[in-house]
């Protein structure tokens, strides 16, 4: 018996990828830690609840979105653009990592606990502030907006405090992603 094998190709942190055989129903997760030792992005619960594996899917209108990888196969992907956790920090023409303003509210925040749902939580929060950048929220439904957005990630260690404190942050500090943002 063979295992049925397709080619994929797709951008992932920017990078073009293509193979030649990758196999039909592979988890894109799985595709991610064997085929690229991209390992950042984590595996849960295997049933695209609790959001750990999510990684940022980019639109070709410049917008984002979240995408699981536990519950799409690699195919599902096949000539799209993707950013998994280790793609959110930019190198700096010095070869220095700089981490976005997300990464930065979440260690200043100290925005998790075992780190586990992170990289998850990280690229739905990239995926809200991206969102507010095109629509902004007024100040006064922020808790309500970021409660709505991140709902969806499970934090095993009950961390959402601080991970909601820190998109808060980020929200307030980026330009034009809150409407009255001075009244706070």
């Amino acid at each position: 018996m063979s295992i049925e094998t397709r080619p994929l190709q797709l951008t992932i942190n920017g990078k073009s990828v293509a193979m030649d055989a990758v196999p039909v129903g592979m988890p894109m997760i799985d595709f991610l830690h064997e085929y690229l030792d991209l390992t950042g992005t984590h595996f849960g619960c295997g049933q695209g609840v609790c959001h750990a594996c999510t990684v940022v899917e980019t639109h070709g209108d410049g917008s984002t979105s979240e995408s699981r990888t536990c519950i799409y196969d690699a195919h599902f992907f096949s000539g799209k653009s993707i950013v998994t956790i280790e793609g959110h920090a930019d190198a700096a023409g010095d070869g220095e990592a700089q981490l976005t303003a997300v990464q930065q509210a979440f260690i200043r925040n100290f925005a998790f606990q075992c780190g586990y749902c992170t990289p998850g939580f990280v690229a739905g929060a990239s995926v809200f502030i991206d969102a507010l950048k095109r629509q902004p929220v007024q100040r006064a439904d922020l808790e309500t907006a970021i409660e709505q957005a991140l709902s969806v990630h499970i934090c095993r260690c009950t961390g959402y405090v601080r991970y909601y404190e820190a998109v808060r942050a980020v929200a307030l500090e980026t330009p034009g992603c809150v409407i009255g943002a001075d009244d706070q």
